[in-house]
């Protein structure tokens, strides 16, 4: 059978993903370890079938955790005029957000449930 796979749009740009792979997007407003629901999806296929949206797929979504942020390489802008002494360097490093696919979703199927996570208990603090 083969991989199901998804293309979803976000940041303005298209990828394709499939449960278990890691992208790097632009950044999301999402803290580290919170789930991130991608809801422009444009095509979703597996072995048997394949759902083209015109454009989106309605109710459909892509379920991804975030893993956090991280910088991008740094890109140099020079901008130079001869015979005036006119020179600017600048440069810029783009933030990106790293998010692991968890599950491709359908329209019409439910998402998995959340594994609650076990919370902390703080010892040998002052009391």
């Amino acid at each position: 059978m083969a991989q199901t796979y998804a293309i979803v749009e976000t940041g303005g740009k298209q990828y394709k993903v499939a449960p278990g792979q890691k992208i790097d997007i632009d950044r999301l407003s999402a803290a580290e370890g919170e789930d991130v629901e991608l809801s422009r999806v444009l095509l979703i296929a597996d072995g048997e079938d394949t759902i083209v949206g015109t454009p989106n797929i309605d109710g459909a979504k892509v379920v991804a955790t975030c893993l956090g942020e991280r910088k991008g390489e740094k890109v140099i802008v020079f901008k130079y005029k001869p015979k005036v002494r006119y020179r600017r360097k600048k440069g810029h490093r783009q933030l990106y957000a790293t998010l692991e696919i968890k599950q491709i979703v359908k329209p019409g199927e439910a998402v998995a449930a959340k594994k609650p996570r076990k919370k902390k208990v703080a010892t040998g603090g002052k009391s």
